[in-house]
């Protein structure tokens, strides 16, 4: 049977109570106990004074006194007894009994040897007992010795105090004791039956909204769970999952959807294409323009298909880096005469590109050059005709910051934080003529923090954008390399080079 965290917890609470209860109970009878003795035993012992000059005349006579005399010590010994509560009794040094305040509380005439040996000669000898059937029933007992004229022991003196009143006590205090722990756990139960409303309460909304969540509603939220506390603080990072889950599925929804549609336009098209030049739709003469557009869309879907790949292989961490010092200029000019063609053809000029330069990095060469390229196609394809490509590259200390800037329509301010989003894709912030799946910068931003680097992009709307990126120049320490600056300005955290997760 499944036990909530309300019973659990009632059930440990209501446990502890019983055994504090029980201990505190405990500790109060054993207290009162010493108490009531001690009491009992100071009141014996303060009348002993009194008492020892009757014993004393007793045992120094041979026998008892007898007639009115006898009555009249009686009587002292009765009003004696009755001022400490007590009656008292004395024998001889074999503990045989020879006065007494009250015959009818003994039982007997003779003390047992083994309880006249326990009394010391300087000290009274303190018990709670019948002394082995002497008295009808259980008292405090105080003994002394008695001595005669030549200070030799020649009997004992007993003080006795009814054991009736501790037994009284003890009833009354059960009672009492027993009537105020009900009492006390009840109203222990109701608070802790509400503190623990308050504290489920929100557990539970925690829960439903989970359950829904698995269940597939991404759009659930903790509501009604608000203040401070470790309870608040898993509703808010439950939302905040909730949130980021939400999000990643609506980027993959858009994702499959951008991939469907990269996929089906240059597929329908090479499908026509071909199909025209088999059925002979199109003419002989025209069949080497046509089989040129369905290379390009095939050269297309590689390199969508090439981008998935990369992105897959870097995620699950089977690329190996080899870094080693290298010419970034080269990298930079090999990827501008790989697109001379699209550049000519888009009439773009370049600008700030020199071989005579050379700025050593250390990163790995291909995925720099990765990095180079997916960013300069980005700048070719949102570069209008007769624009320009600016390249820079700078040393900043222990970094190489390079920098490629184009002219264009640029990015909005409201794309600019999602562009490095995996999946990302917003047509209008890039012009008329946006194209691919929203991958290749996302491929970017891993590859330059996978090489110990920083990215960040930079635009005016409408005017220019650029991408800008940094290299180390030595083996990177993540304690001495200088990071960009963020969109609000503020220094970013340094990332491990050694992850092989995008970061958003």
């Amino acid at each position: 049977m499944r036990k909530s965290i309300s019973v659990t917890f009632f059930s440990m609470v209501a446990t502890l109570l019983v055994l504090g209860t029980a201990v505190m109970g405990f500790s109060e009878w054993v207290l009162f106990n010493r108490y009531f003795a001690q009491e009992r035993y100071e009141a014996l012992d303060s009348v002993a004074e009194v008492t020892q000059r009757a014993a004393d005349y007793v045992v120094q006579q041979a026998a008892l006194p007898g007639g009115d005399e006898l009555a009249a010590l009686s009587d002292k010994l009765v009003i004696i007894g009755e001022s400490a509560e007590a009656y008292l009794f004395f024998t001889d040094e074999d503990g045989s009994v020879l006065i007494t305040s009250n015959p009818e509380l003994l039982a007997k005439e003779t003390v047992p040897e083994e309880l006249i040996a326990k009394v010391g000669e300087d000290k009274p000898y303190h018990v709670l007992s019948t002394l082995d059937g002497v008295l009808t029933e259980k008292s405090y007992v105080s003994v002394r010795q008695t001595r005669d004229a030549q200070g030799v022991c020649s009997g004992y003196l007993f003080l006795c105090s009814s054991g009736a009143r501790l037994t009284a006590f003890k009833q009354e205090f059960g009672s009492n004791f027993f009537f105020s722990a009900c009492i006390m756990l009840l109203c222990a139960s109701v608070v802790t039956s509400f503190l623990m409303r308050r504290l489920t309460d929100p557990l539970q909304k925690i829960t439903d909204a989970a359950q829904r969540f698995g269940g597939g509603d991404f759009s659930v939220r903790v509501e009604g769970v608000e203040g401070e506390g470790e309870v608040a603080d898993l509703a808010n990072t439950f939302n905040r999952m909730a949130e980021n889950i939400q999000s990643n599925d609506n980027s993959r929804g858009q994702f499959m959807g951008n991939i469907a549609h990269e996929l089906r336009t240059p597929m329908t098209t090479i499908k026509g294409f071909i199909d025209g030049i088999l059925d002979g739709t199109i003419p002989p003469d025209m069949q080497n323009h046509y089989l040129q557009l369905v290379s390009e869309e095939t050269g297309r879907l590689a390199r969508l298909i090439q981008n998935m790949l990369d992105l897959s292989k870097l995620e699950s961490g089977e690329y190996q880096v080899n870094a080693r010092m290298f010419n970034i200029w080269e990298t930079l000019t090999g990827v501008a005469l790989s697109a001379e063609q699209r550049i000519n053809d888009g009439m773009i000029e370049l600008e700030g590109l020199t071989m005579d330069e050379k700025v050593l990095v250390y990163a790995d060469p291909d995925l720099i050059h990765q990095v180079a390229y997916n960013l300069l196609d980005n700048a070719i394809k949102f570069t209008p005709a007769g624009g320009t490509i600016k390249f820079k590259v700078e040393k900043l200390g222990p970094e190489v910051e390079v920098s490629i800037w184009n002219s264009g329509q640029g990015i909005s301010p409201e794309a600019l934080p999602h562009v490095f989003q995996r999946f990302y894709k917003e047509d209008k912030s890039r012009g008329l003529h946006a194209r691919g799946a929203g991958l290749g910068l996302n491929i970017c931003k891993v590859l330059v923090n996978l090489s110990g680097g920083q990215i960040r992009v930079e635009s005016q709307q409408g005017e220019w954008c650029q991408f800008v990126f940094t290299l180390p120049t030595c083996p990177p320490n993540p304690g001495e390399i200088k990071r960009l600056p963020d969109e609000s300005g503020r220094p970013v955290p340094v990332e491990d080079p050694a992850s092989m997760k995008p970061v958003d």
